[in-house]
């Protein structure tokens, strides 16, 4: 609206301006017109100053959330001056864009009183030429310096809103920046997925960070529907990897993925996450209800389904003494939960989804004794007809795989059913049993 007012004033003054002389009109039509072009070009030039400042700005705020919510670490493990000499840095560098920026839009400013002064020198030298050819009095000359007062005013005002739009201007550009980011995963939905459990085969796959070197090199094998699938393997070689390929959040370099025979390619990727459920050692608890946690914010599902699968993982006894039942509050991080509750909730989440096919990864590894007792009731549970993907180096973990893959270096290194190498010596699963599993994976 200032800026809208500040363009009728100046059009207004230079109408004035034709009116009382042509000359002088087209002279100050002029004036203005280059004063704006000067004043846009300076803007372009500032422009890319202010971007630095807004990046800066937010690798700043990035830091301090990333180092306030490991306030614990920093201080158990005696880091706390190497982060304030980071903080320092990032602190400075802050500055330093800041000021690179502010200086350099002062030069919006100075442009503008810069041309007050040359339309000042300008109408008093042709005022000074009309007078003495007779064609301008000394009243005239006053009236027209009077509304080269009113001229610049409006000017200076787009000086200083130009100097607010650069601001604004470099955060527009970052946000541009963000949605013109495409996603390397193209749909092409051409089949759906059956509803019951789901058989999963990979076909010579082959995948890699970026342009990092391979994580997984011809990874070949085939899971048949209502199977359990335990994945052994180091550190590094490739058993998370293998997940995040099943729920698609990357496609392979090389190979095929396929679900039900379908390749996840040919799938929507709605349709594909809503048959997929995995849990994790990180459990997200949003700051939300306790509905709205479990239910991921779908409206859809009934109280009594979400009360019933509380009922189904054992958290039956500890959602009744909540004083608000499921409007209770969680705060963000664990929301206050054990990690034990934590993972619980995550189990409750997949039986409200009822997916096809159910991804374990690490998924007991951090939960106390009395805790674990709970959840193996739960797993038994939730891999009940579906199909079971079991990811963990300890041995108790996949006592309910029905077939072991054991991954090396991103190399399929054996894969069979789990009573046929236990029987067989010379397997690789045998010899992980002999040597204890959680000291050879290690």
């Amino acid at each position: 609206i200032q800026l809208l007012g500040n363009t009728l004033l100046l059009v207004g003054v230079l109408l004035v301006l034709w009116g009382l002389d042509w000359r002088l009109g087209l002279a100050m039509t002029v004036f203005t017109a280059t004063a704006l072009l000067c004043l846009t070009k300076v803007q372009a030039w500032v422009m890319p100053y202010w971007k630095r400042a807004r990046q800066a700005n937010a690798e700043l705020f990035g830091f301090l959330e990333e180092r306030l919510a490991g306030t614990e670490d920093i201080r158990a493990s005696g880091a706390q001056e190497y982060t304030l000499r980071r903080l320092n840095e990032r602190l400075y560098d802050h500055y330093r864009a800041e000021r690179a920026a502010n200086l350099r839009a002062r030069t919006t400013w100075a442009t503008a009183h810069g041309f007050y002064a040359l339309g000042t020198a300008v109408v008093f030298g042709l005022g000074a030429y009309l007078f003495k050819a007779g064609n301008m009095t000394v009243g005239t000359i006053f009236v027209v310096t009077y509304y080269l007062g009113l001229l610049v005013h409006p000017l200076l005002e787009i000086a200083r809103q130009a100097e607010d739009m650069q601001k604004a201007g470099a955060g527009i550009a970052r946000i541009q920046e963000l949605f013109n980011i495409r996603t390397a995963l193209q749909e092409r939905p051409t089949t759906t997925l059956p509803a019951g459990p789901l058989d999963v085969a990979f076909a010579n796959v082959a995948f890699a960070y970026d342009n990092d070197e391979l994580v997984l090199q011809d990874i070949s094998f085939e899971l048949p529907p209502g199977r359990v699938l335990g994945v052994l393997g180091r550190t590094g070689s490739g058993k998370t990897t293998l997940t995040r390929l099943l729920f698609r959040l990357y496609d392979p370099r090389q190979g095929t993925v396929r679900l039900a025979g379908a390749d996840l390619r040919d799938l929507a990727l709605r349709d594909l996450r809503r048959r997929v459920g995995i849990v994790t050692q990180e459990v997200q608890i949003f700051h939300a209800s306790l509905r709205a946690n479990l239910t991921l914010f779908d409206p859809s599902i009934p109280d009594e389904q979400i009360v019933l699968a509380l009922d189904d993982v054992g958290l039956g006894s500890w959602y009744r003494s909540l004083p608000e039942a499921l409007d209770t509050l969680l705060v963000g991080g664990h929301g206050g939960l054990s990690a034990g509750e934590a993972q619980l909730l995550a189990f409750t989440r997949i039986f409200l989804r009822n997916p096809g096919l159910v991804i374990l990864d690490e998924a007991s590894s951090r939960l106390d004794p009395a805790t674990e007792q709970l959840i193996e009731h739960a797993v038994d549970k939730l891999l009940r007809n579906r199909t079971g993907i079991i990811i963990a180096h300890r041995l108790d973990t996949i006592e309910r795989a029905d077939d072991i893959l054991i991954l090396e270096a991103g190399h399929v290194r054996e894969y069979g059913p789990r009573s046929r190498l236990l029987q067989d010596p010379a397997s690789r699963f045998n010899a992980l049993l002999r040597a204890g599993m959680e000291e050879a994976l290690a």
